[in-house]
């Protein structure tokens, strides 16, 4: 039962190719709510390598987008104290997807619908290769570290909590 591995463009592989950034391409199954982990396990990735990109909302609904390790949860309050912000929560699933365009479980800090403010997780910048997802669900890239703060103005955070 071979499946076609080849993915159509999405918003996030376009803006990458008009930038000139070089990506490489990791379908998978999708699994609901199997996250980075999934993805990881299937292609033989190193968790914490692979990013999940989270968009959240500060006291006053603002939204913002939060790179981080597969294998780590989000630190709010440092989140919040790290940006300047009283309160950082998560969106709920349709308003990140208002927000980014994306379905949640395919949402790409790249090419997001609303011009979001990117903070990203500082650990991930020192791999040369970061994979996140490329706009659809059972789908990463792998993009270099430096495309988040050269194309995103991604700025460095440190608010990873290890899982468990």
């Amino acid at each position: 039962m071979a499946k076609d591995k080849h993915v159509s463009e999405t918003p996030a592989t376009q803006f990458l190719k008009k930038n000139k950034i070089a990506y490489s391409e990791h379908p998978y199954d999708y699994v609901d709510h199997g996250g980075a982990t999934e993805a990881a396990k299937q292609l033989g990735l190193d968790l914490h390598q692979v990013a999940k990109t989270l968009i959240m909302e500060d006291e006053n609904a603002r939204p913002l987008i939060v790179v981080m390790h597969g294998d780590c949860e989000v630190s709010t309050k440092n989140l919040a104290r790290q940006i300047g912000a009283k309160k950082v929560a998560p969106c709920t699933p349709d308003t990140a997807q208002k927000h980014s365009g994306y379905l949640v479980g395919g949402t790409s800090p790249f090419a997001t619908r609303k011009k979001m403010p990117v903070w990203v997780e500082a650990a991930l910048l020192e791999y040369p290769v970061v994979y996140l997802n490329g706009g659809r669900r059972g789908y990463l890239i792998g993009v270099p570290a430096s495309a988040l703060t050269g194309l995103l103005d991604a700025k460095p955070v440190t608010v990873g909590l290890a899982k468990g």
